[in-house]
Parts: C-alpha cells; sequence; structure tokens
C-alpha cells in the first residue's frame, strides 16, 4: 500500500535510487521526478515499491499503475522505454456510458466473434509504450486482438464485448495513463488501415523480392569467366524471373496504375517513366532468358519497385505527420452529451442526437460537445473552460452566463451548464478541422510548377536514352539496352517531384501544430518572402477586451439613457469595441431598426423613430475629438465616451520578434491619432510607421503604396473592414477570434489570440522555402550529373536504381526536417 514518508526518509529513498531498474534516467533526474511519468514530485511525494524497490511517485494514480505493472510482470516497460509516461492522476474515470449500444454502432464495427473499435490516445510515446498496452490488454477475457501504433497514437481492439465490456478496456487504459478518445470515425479509420496494410506488404513482397532477386543475379554477375554452364545459368535466370514477377505487377502496381492514368490523361509524368523503365527491364530480361542471350535486367527491375516504394512510404509518412491536428481535434470530441430533460433529469445521448436549443451539463474535467450559450444567474461564479486546442491559449478562460463555449473546449474548476446553439459540422471545431484538411489538400503553383518540369523532364530523358540506345547500338550493341536503362532509371525525377510536396506537407504540419491554419496553398511561400508587416490596432494589436473609462452626456441625454443606445447600436455591430458597452450592465436596451455600419466611422440606426450615430466624433456629432467615441446624430453630439484598449499580453515581445526577423513593422487603424499613437508606443511600432484614422480605403491604399515601392506586404486583422485590406495584400493573416469576412479574405487564420505565433510562422515559411530550394537544387543537380554516367556507360541499371531511389529519399528525410524544429523558437 502506498505510503506518504517525511523529509528525511524521503530523500534517504531517492538517495538510494542511483542503481534503479531504470538506467535511461539520471540520477539527478530520479531525485525530482516521478518514477512513472516524469512530473515534478509534490512536497509530500507517495512512495510505493516496484520491482522490489521503493520508488517516488507524484500522485497514487501513477503509484498505482506502477503497482499494476509490476504485479502483472511487465516491469519490463520501464526498462525498455525510451521516454516517461503520461500522467495518470487521481480523477475518478467512469467508461461505462462507452457501452451503450448506439455509441457502439457508431464508433465500432461488427467482426467475427466480436467488434473491432480505433481509439486515440495522447500518452503512448514510444515503442514501450505500445508494447504495454498490447500485453496489459490482451490479459483482458474476451480480447482478441490489440494493435497500439506509437507513431499515430492509435490503439485498434478486437474484442468480444459479451465477456468483456469496453468500458474495462478504457479503464485499464486510463489506469496505466493512456486516456482514450475517440477516433475520427470507424470508417476512415477502416480505410485508413487498409491503405497502410496494403502499402506494407507492397513493401514486403518488393523487399523480399529484391533481396532473392539480387542474390540470384549476384550469382550470375560473379561468373566473370564464363565457367557456368547454360544449365545452371538458365536456372537462375528463371528462378530470378519467378521471384520478379510479383514484385513487378503486385508491389509495382502503384506505378503501373499511375501510368495508365497519365496515358489516359494523353500526358508523361513521373509514374510513365517508373514503370515504363520497370517493364521494359522485366520483358527484355524475359526475352533474353527465353532467347539465351547474354544479360538480363530483372535485378534492376525490382530494385527499381523496392526503393521507390520506400520513397513514397516516407512521403506519406511526412503527410501523416501534417495530418496529426486533424487527429488532435478529433480528441478533443467526447463521446456522449449529458441532456437535461425538462423534469431536471439527465440523459447520456451521442452527440449526433443533440440539437439546437437543448440544455446539456458538462461535469468539470469533460469536454464541451457543442458549442452553446454558458446557463447561470447574473451573478453566480464564473466558469471556466480551457481553449488550448481552439485557441492555443493555455489559461482556463473565464466564462460568465451569457457567454459562448465552445466544442472541443474542457470544463474546469466548476461543472457548467450550456444552452446548445450549433451542433455538429456547425461547431467552430469542426471548422477548425476543416480548415486544416483543406489547407492539406492544396497545391500551391511551385509544387505545380515542379510537376511541369517532371513532365517536360520525362520527354527530354526519353528522348535522350533513344539518342543513347542508338549510338550505343553502332559503337556497341551488347550494352546498348543496359546503357539505354542505366540512363532511363538513374535520371527519372523522382526526387524533383518529391521535393516540393514532401517539404509543403512537413510545413503544413509544422504550422497546424503551431496553431496557424493556411486557406491557400501558395501563400507559404510568399510569407517567407515578406518584408514588411502591418497590423489593425483594434482586435488585432488589443486583447477584444476594451473598457468604458468615462461617460459624459450633454442636451438633457442622460449617461444610463446615452449608454442604453449606445450599447443598442453595438450589439449586432460585431466590432471588438461593442464589448466595451455590453459590459456596461445595461439590462434593458432599445430596439434598433435599420442598423448599418459605416467603415471608418461607425454604426447607425434608428431608436425609437429617431436617427442616432455612433463612431468618430467629426462623423457622429459634427466635432473634432480624437480621444473618444460620440453619440449624436450627425450634426450635434448628446454623450462621449473614452474608452481604454490593453494591448495583448504577447504583442509587444511578438513585433519586437518580427523586428528580429527584418520585417518592417506598421501600424493601420481606423482610430483617432492620440489611442494609435498610445498604442504603438506600448509595443512599439515607430511613429512614422503608424497610421491613424484609416477607412479601408486607406488602408489598401497604403499596402499599394508599398507594393508599389517593391515590398512584399503581409497584413494582419480581424474586423470586417479588415476584409479588402486582407485579400489585397500580398500575403494576409487573420485572427480566429474575429469576423467571418475576415477570415474568408486572408490567406493564414491564426487560432486563438497569441499573435507570438505569426514571428514563429513566418520562421517555418523561411525554413520550409530554404528546404525546397535545397530539394530542388539537389534534385537538379544529380540528375545533370547521373545523365552523363549513365550514357557513357559508367552505370549498370541496378546500381542506377540504387542512385535514383537514394536521391528521393534525400530530399524526403530534408523535408521531415520541417518537424524537428523548436516551434516556440521563432529564430529556426
Amino acid at each position: 500500500m502506498a505510503v506518504t514518508g517525511d523529509a528525511g526518509a524521503r530523500s534517504g529513498i531517492i538517495a538510494a535510487m542511483s542503481d534503479s531498474r531504470t538506467p535511461d534516467r539520471s540520477t539527478d533526474r530520479l531525485r525530482a521526478t516521478c518514477f512513472h511519468c516524469g512530473e515534478p514530485l509534490p512536497a509530500q511525494p507517495v512512495i510505493d515499491t516496484v520491482s522490489g524497490a521503493e520508488q517516488p511517485f507524484c500522485c497514487t494514480g501513477c503509484a498505482a499503475a506502477a503497482r499494476w505493472i509490476g504485479e502483472a510482470s511487465l516491469d519490463d516497460y520501464y526498462r525498455l522505454r525510451q521516454s516517461d509516461a503520461a500522467r495518470v492522476g487521481t480523477e475518478t474515470l467512469d467508461y461505462a456510458s462507452w457501452d451503450r449500444d448506439d455509441l457502439l454502432s457508431e464508433h465500432s464495427v461488427a467482426v467475427d466473434g466480436g467488434r473491432e473499435i480505433t481509439l486515440l490516445t495522447d500518452g503512448m510515446r514510444c515503442a514501450a509504450c505500445a508494447w504495454l498496452i498490447d500485453r496489459a490488454l490482451t490479459r483482458e477475457p474476451g480480447v482478441r486482438e490489440v494493435a497500439a501504433n506509437a507513431v499515430t497514437g492509435r490503439i485498434r481492439i478486437v474484442w468480444d464485448s459479451a465477456r468483456t465490456p469496453l468500458s474495462t478496456l478504457l479503464s485499464r487504459l486510463a489506469a496505466l495513463g493512456y486516456r482514450p478518445s475517440l477516433a475520427t470515425g470507424e470508417a476512415r479509420e477502416r480505410e485508413r488501415r487498409r491503405e497502410r496494410n496494403r502499402w506494407l506488404l507492397r513493401l514486403g513482397v518488393a523487399g523480399l523480392g529484391a533481396m532473392q532477386a539480387m542474390m540470384y543475379a549476384e550469382a550470375l554477375y560473379l561468373d566473370t569467366a564464363g565457367e557456368m554452364s547454360l544449365a545452371t545459368r538458365d536456372f537462375f535466370r528463371w528462378i530470378t524471373f519467378l521471384v520478379s514477377t510479383p514484385v513487378v505487377f503486385y508491389a509495382g502496381w502503384p506505378f503501373l496504375e499511375g501510368m495508365w492514368r497519365e496515358l489516359r490523361g494523353r500526358r508523361l509524368g513521373m509514374d510513365t517513366l517508373i514503370a515504363g523503365s520497370t517493364l521494359l527491364a522485366y520483358f527484355a530480361s524475359l526475352y533474353e532468358t527465353l532467347r539465351g542471350g547474354a544479360h538480363v535486367w530483372f535485378d534492376a527491375a525490382v530494385m527499381f519497385v523496392f526503393l521507390l516504394l520506400t520513397a513514397r512510404m516516407l512521403e506519406q509518412r511526412a503527410r501523416g505527420i501534417a495530418s496529426a491536428q486533424v487527429d488532435a481535434l478529433a480528441r478533443a470530441r467526447p463521446a456522449l452529451a449529458a441532456r437535461e430533460r425538462d423534469d431536471g433529469s439527465v440523459e447520456q445521448i451521442p452527440l449526433s442526437a443533440l440539437a439546437v436549443g437543448d440544455i446539456v451539463r458538462v461535469a468539470v474535467g469533460e469536454g464541451v460537445p457543442a458549442d452553446g450559450e454558458v446557463l447561470g444567474e447574473a451573478e453566480a461564479a464564473d466558469t471556466a473552460f480551457d481553449e488550448s486546442l481552439l485557441t492555443g491559449e493555455s489559461e482556463p478562460v473565464a466564462k460568465t452566463p451569457g457567454a459562448m463555449a465552445f466544442a472541443g473546449s474542457v470544463c474546469r474548476e466548476r461543472p457548467a451548464r450550456l444552452r446548445v446553439a450549433r451542433t455538429g459540422a456547425d461547431t467552430r471545431l469542426s471548422q477548425l478541422t476543416r480548415l486544416v484538411e483543406r489547407a492539406q489538400e492544396q497545391r500551391p503553383p511551385i509544387a505545380r510548377a515542379a510537376d511541369r518540369i517532371a513532365g517536360w523532364f520525362v520527354s527530354v530523358l526519353i528522348l535522350a536514352a533513344a539518342l543513347v540506345y542508338a549510338w550505343w547500338r553502332m559503337h556497341e550493341p551488347a550494352r546498348a539496352f543496359e546503357v539505354a536503362l542505366a540512363v532511363l532509371v538513374v535520371s527519372c525525377p523522382c526526387a524533383l517531384s518529391l521535393a516540393v510536396p514532401a517539404a509543403l506537407a512537413a510545413a503544413h504540419g509544422g504550422l497546424a501544430k503551431l496553431g496557424v491554419l493556411a486557406l491557400r496553398g501558395e501563400a507559404l511561400d510568399t510569407l517567407a518572402r515578406a518584408d514588411r508587416i502591418v497590423f489593425d490596432k483594434t482586435g488585432t494589436l488589443s486583447d477584444r477586451r476594451p473598457r468604458l473609462a468615462e461617460v459624459e452626456s450633454f442636451d438633457g441625454m442622460t449617461g444610463d439613457a446615452a449608454l442604453a443606445i449606445a450599447a443598442a447600436l453595438e450589439r449586432d455591430s460585431g466590432h471588438p469595441l461593442a464589448a466595451a458597452f455590453a459590459d456596461a450592465g445595461i439590462a434593458a436596451q432599445p430596439t434598433v431598426t435599420d442598423l448599418r455600419s459605416e467603415p471608418g466611422h461607425g454604426v447607425a440606426g434608428t431608436v425609437d423613430g429617431r436617427a442616432w450615430r455612433l463612431g468618430r466624433a467629426a462623423w457622429a456629432a459634427g466635432r473634432d475629438d480624437d480621444d473618444a467615441v460620440w453619440l449624436g446624430d450627425g450634426a450635434r453630439g448628446v454623450a462621449r465616451f473614452v474608452l481604454r484598449e490593453t494591448p495583448r499580453a504577447d504583442a509587444a515581445a511578438a513585433l519586437a520578434a518580427l523586428r528580429a526577423q527584418g520585417l518592417r513593422v506598421a501600424l493601420c487603424s481606423g482610430d483617432a491619432e492620440a489611442p494609435v499613437a498610445r498604442m504603438a508606443a506600448t509595443v512599439g511600432i515607430a511613429a512614422d510607421d503608424v497610421r491613424a484614422r484609416q477607412t479601408p480605403e486607406d488602408k489598401l491604399a497604403y499596402v499599394r503604396t508599398r507594393q508599389a515601392a517593391g515590398e512584399i506586404v503581409a497584413m494582419v486583422g480581424d474586423g470586417i473592414n479588415d476584409a479588402p485590406v486582407l485579400a489585397g495584400a500580398d500575403v494576409s493573416l487573420a485572427l480566429a477570434d474575429g469576423a467571418a469576412l475576415a477570415q474568408r479574405a486572408a490567406d493564414f487564420v491564426v487560432t486563438g489570440g497569441a499573435l507570438r505565433r505569426i514571428p514563429q510562422a513566418i520562421a517555418l515559411a523561411r525554413r520550409s522555402r530554404r528546404i525546397v530550394r535545397q530539394n530542388l537544387a539537389w534534385a537538379l543537380g544529380y540528375n545533370l550529373l547521373a545523365l552523363p554516367l549513365a550514357a557513357t556507360g559508367q552505370v549498370t541499371p541496378w546500381i542506377a536504381a540504387i542512385g535514383m531511389a537514394l536521391s528521393s529519399l534525400l530530399v524526403t528525410l530534408n523535408a521531415l526536417r520541417l518537424n524537428l524544429a523548436d516551434a516556440t523558437d521563432p529564430g529556426h
């Protein structure tokens, strides 16, 4: 049983752990961290015995997990693991609702003898974790198969639900620190597994065939004196033919299928060259075998297929990393929603059964099932939600009654009641998922240009191979075919075609991890080349939480009446300053008709038959006042509101990082001179780069002026009035907490209000541009070097296959380096 010891006993225990069974941990680290999860130890750690030795733990949950692992004789896990486990924690988790038939039918599939389900977990960090999960679950009765993948974080379970309920297996996973969540849908998961298994089987067939073919080919190559009998030689050739056939026609089927598509489309591409070279080597070898010719090239054909399949799988790996954000968003969806009945009781229902207007309850630690309005009394304590997945904000966000809570966030501190406003595909979580998937499907111009170059290169290469064959046919007929085949193989532009897609896939994955979603494929390269970045002020540099500092009223208008009119006008405007009036506590607001927004000026509408304007002093009240918002009828003012904005917490640091990257930072705002100057001084923008009183047309004109001067301008904004300049800039970034129109006009959406992500995104864009250039330079340089060597007969076909494949592997591995960069460091 776990006990808590005093400081003296604890220090003695920890000091004695230098001969622990976990040699991969240093003694210094052991003194301060939990034996199971590696988290810092509290003042009074839990001490428990694992494998005969006392160890410290951060909580009883980790201690219980380690104790069970030891009792199950699975303590080799601690010796084999390469990283710490996830923290187990002490909260009670009830998975009984996962045994419901409606949930099982939606997220699992019936198989012979039971059901199959795919789960996601964030805690699986190395192969030892997958080994532990496999051993732990297979001990449960009724479990037929477990497949845990540490790379993707997926766990596939086949079990007999009549013998063991799913909740028992989930509880075991959670007790070990691998908290489960539902994957992105069983149909999608099955297709993902089938596709992966097909590629793995093809790669296995190609690998075995290549080894066997090379072994037999080596025997033929070593017969340099021609002493091997014809019968033995033919035997080796026919065996090689039998080994090569499944490699060419099964393992190489993706290339054959690609060639067929290209030929049907009347174009030449990389698949045509790959499949054509493979078939040429295969059938020429078969012909030579039948007629007893001097040479066969089965080994070149199978090596070509095997090495290219390896390169293709590495490219898919890069694309898989880019889709990790979709999995992270999938994890945020709870399995069920707790809907409140009319009589106050609660029922558990699938998310698909939720409807707008339903009341749901969210317990502490649970995910929010749909976007909804927080319910409660006006004086009730705030409920906090962890929105880190949606916005990147690490601290929980307090929500007062009436505020919106979003699907994918997690309830903290106290339970919440929500009135559902958006469900399913309409939630912000689903919108983010679509944005990520859309970003992954983009093919920027540079990628299309690389494909066109590769297609042109294939045509030139085929012509060059024909000319080389003709020359060798005249001078040394016996080597003509071999040399021409080597030319085709060694110069295959696989690396050229992989150079850009692999790098862009990795770059989009890195951007998604940062919380920056690319909406247009060509924008990444433009962002890397930007040399000026222009910011809006209100809601972009400010924190979208302005406060009302002062109210003055005139001509018999009371302050409360003026506030009521102003709050009514701003209520549906969508402008960040509306929050200041919403927080003024005006309970009864009049009805507004004919509400309209005047970009660069303010809002106007009719209240109780009288036309009102709220905004710039000159426009609303016919006055000259740069430091306040006025309420008036256009000719005279009846109230003056002084608002104060606070810069976002990371605004100054983000702008300093941008300047350190060599960008010129500017500020364009529709506000008056005084507040704009104050904001600029606070965040460190030079006075020469500040523009106040800017209408949307003025902002766009400023960007056009800088573009005419030869600058590449990036624009950052969030409001409806920023949409024209966002569309007109060379590259634009919109904040996800801003207006939807601004997001549609932008090239990137920055989730949440973290401005620090902008310099990080620029650093990643620049790094991806360098890697694309490196890949293209290598691919072109390699082909220019390899072609003369092959044409002069210095490279055999099988060596040509190795050189070509190594070139493809090099550009793919170089692209994967983008995922090794420290996303928190703008200097990368």
